[in-house]
């Protein structure tokens, strides 16, 4: 059974700081594209980021410039690095690996952001 296993979540106050990971070592990580999504109530589950097998990243409009997703295949394991967080980005997030027809999900992590 594939498991992606999310960290780092947690409450902030506007304008700090959270790092998330994601880890497996139930797929072959270096050929997946790793992605973050995030759902905050009553909306629709949305693409923060995403990361390729090639290292191409791409990102939701709204988190451009404050975060970053990196990957280390060596430790299984995508990073969101997330800066100047707003009250907007109260949400569980997700991790997300996709390979062609193959779709995994982490089991989401809170993050709050909240004075």
């Amino acid at each position: 059974q594939v498991q992606l296993v999310e960290s780092g979540g947690g409450s902030v106050q506007p304008g700090g700081s959270l790092r998330l990971s994601c880890t497996s070592d139930s797929i072959i990580f270096s050929i997946y594209a790793m992605g973050w999504y995030r759902q905050a109530p009553g909306k629709q589950r949305e693409l923060v980021a995403r990361i390729s097998s090639a290292d191409s990243t791409n990102y939701a409009d709204s988190v451009k410039g404050r975060f970053t997703i990196s990957r280390d295949n060596v430790k299984n394991t995508v990073f969101l690095q997330m800066n100047s967080l707003k009250p907007e980005d109260t949400a569980v997030y997700y991790c997300n690996a996709q390979h062609y027809l193959l779709n995994y999900w982490g089991q989401g992590t809170q993050v709050t952001v909240s004075s």
